[in-house]
């Protein structure tokens, strides 16, 4: 008999979480109306950012001084703003540093709290204590104001915004990943396997992290709509990204002086933040809609 095969005698609970239908988590969200519509507007912001030289008809930073303030239409599609730049342009390499900020950031934000959170909920003890109390601590703060915080005492651009953050939201994946652990530790399979001699690094492995994949992955899509409005916030406040690079946050901020003059100014970028956000929200309430352990059961 196959070592395989004693472990799924040893271990009957082994590999639940992974039920065969997580095999097609992208069909069952696909059939899910709003979780279409959320891979949709995640698609195609991404396509729009992939394809920014293409789709821009100007440069980010290319003026127009005769077009100043211009309406939309042909020439400028969203309009012109004070300096006679084209807004559609900005806009669409605006959504290219907007997904890089999100990924990168929570891309640190999930592969520090994973750590944490498998230290933590895995090992207890004092390893727990220690890594809940710095957790706690940073929830303490506002989570706006300790990312303001972070970038106005490294300098305000675009790879600090991104290390900001990301520390921000690394609590919420350290308790996330701790809850899932504690929770799969708790189970018979895992004390037999813990009794036949399997290592800490093969439970974990084997049998922990496929039951923390789930709730893992959810948050992470979650956070990235949290991600891209921290930076627009912060670019609103002039302390993310930095000029010449376009942002939506800053792009509203140079708006607010001609909101009755141009509108336009003012409608785009916070209609795409929108869109933006809701897409990745939606897609975040159906995948965990799809991989809830209670609905796989």
């Amino acid at each position: 008999m196959s070592k395989q095969a004693i472990l799924r005698r040893a271990l009957p609970g082994a590999g639940a979480a992974l039920p065969r239908q997580s095999e097609s988590a992208f069909i069952l969200v696909w059939r899910d109306p709003l979780g279409r519509a959320g891979l949709c507007g995640v698609a195609l912001i991404a396509l729009m950012a992939i394809c920014a030289p293409v789709i821009a008809r100007y440069g980010v930073a290319e003026m127009h001084p005769k077009a100043k303030l211009t309406a939309p239409g042909l020439t400028f599609f969203f309009g012109s703003d004070n300096f006679g730049r084209d807004v559609f342009s900005r806009i669409v390499y605006g959504a290219r540093v907007s997904l890089i900020v999100g990924i990168v950031s929570v891309g640190i934000a999930a592969g520090l709290g994973y750590l944490l959170g498998i230290l933590a909920g895995f090992f207890e003890g004092k390893c727990e204590s220690i890594i809940m109390m710095a957790m706690d601590i940073i929830f303490a703060f506002p989570s706006i104001l300790l990312a303001l915080f972070i970038v106005s005492a490294l300098g305000p651009n675009i790879i600090n915004t991104m290390i900001a953050i990301g520390i921000v939201n690394v609590p919420v994946f350290t308790r996330t990943v701790r809850a899932s652990v504690k929770s799969v530790k708790s189970m018979d399979y895992i004390k037999n396997a813990i009794s036949i001699g399997l290592t800490p690094r093969g439970v974990l492995l084997r049998h922990v992290t496929p039951n923390v994949l789930a709730p893992f992955t959810v948050q992470a899509t979650l956070a990235l709509s949290g991600a891209i409005l921290t930076e627009a916030s912060m670019s609103f406040l002039g302390l993310g990204i930095q000029p010449p690079q376009p942002s939506w946050g800053s792009m509203l901020s140079d708006a607010r002086k001609y909101m009755e003059i141009a509108p336009w100014l003012v409608i785009f970028p916070a209609l795409f933040i929108i869109l933006t956000i809701l897409s990745f929200n939606v897609l975040g309430d159906s995948l965990r809609d799809v991989l809830d352990p209670k609905l796989k059961l």
